[in-house]
């Protein structure tokens, strides 16, 4: 279990520019629980609740508690006070194309689409099926029975935020292009060519996507997924002029 403070970074670009503070939030999962847990220890840590959030993506899907998660994310007061930016993650990019079109339910099923839709009141075809008939009814179902705020939510997500030496994203950039101009699928779905590389790059990235035993933060980047659906470990990275701080359930 990761503590509810680790050691603050101080690599190489420690205390690079940022404007205020800031708290990004790694990949939920349809944690409801440890969202409430953790947006605790936030407003404990920063009770003046001057520190924005910036919440990573992949709010939904394999936790149980998808409809839950984003009801919290539309309403929490601990939330609306604090200029939030939510960003979409690869498993929101999925959700809006099953809604557009059935036969993508099979995929989602298989990275945890099944636990959204029974959140919604949603019945899912039974086991790994191909069946495009069942999924086309789901997708009618979970047309009907999802809210509007929801849907609105889920549509008006950004692709990135920036602030100061700082890119925020899902899932990380692809490292020879600049940050701000990469394609929808590297921002959300990018893994190897990015971790695995080594150049530095025009920002330091903040991202989830890819879950690590613990955060990271070095020159490069900063990895806030800790797997929380698996692990109950959900992890936000305190950002500041000082460098970064992490904040775990």
């Amino acid at each position: 279990m990761i503590g509810s403070f680790l050691k603050r970074f101080t690599g190489e670009r420690a205390g690079a520019d940022l404007p205020g503070t800031v708290y990004a939030i790694g990949d939920i999962h349809g944690r409801r629980d440890l969202l409430l847990e953790l947006l605790a220890k936030i407003h404990s840590d920063d009770p003046g609740c001057k520190a924005d959030l910036i919440f990573l993506g992949d709010y939904i899907d394999r936790g149980p508690e998808s409809a839950g998660v984003v009801d919290v994310l539309l309403t929490d007061p601990r939330i609306g006070q604090r200029r939030p930016v939510f960003l979409k993650g690869n498993h929101e990019a999925t959700l809006l194309a099953f809604l557009d079109d059935a036969g993508h339910g099979t995929a989602w099923q298989r990275f945890g689409g099944t636990e959204t839709l029974l959140s919604y009141g949603v019945r899912p075809p039974r086991g790994v099926s191909d069946d495009r008939e069942a999924w086309e009814e789901s997708r009618r179902q979970l047309s009907r029975l999802l809210p509007r705020a929801h849907i609105d939510f889920f549509r008006d997500l950004a692709l990135f935020e920036e602030r100061g030496s700082y890119f925020f994203v899902h899932a990380g950039v692809d490292p020879a292009r600049p940050a701000h101009i990469q394609s929808e699928a590297e921002y959300l779905w990018i893994r190897d060519d990015f971790l695995q590389d080594d150049r530095k790059l025009s920002h330091i990235i903040v991202h989830g996507h890819t879950p690590e035993p613990s955060p990271v933060a070095n020159r490069r980047r900063v990895g806030t997924d800790t797997g929380a659906y698996a692990s109950g470990v959900l992890t936000a990275a305190r950002i500041d002029s000082a460098g970064v701080r992490f904040i775990s359930t």
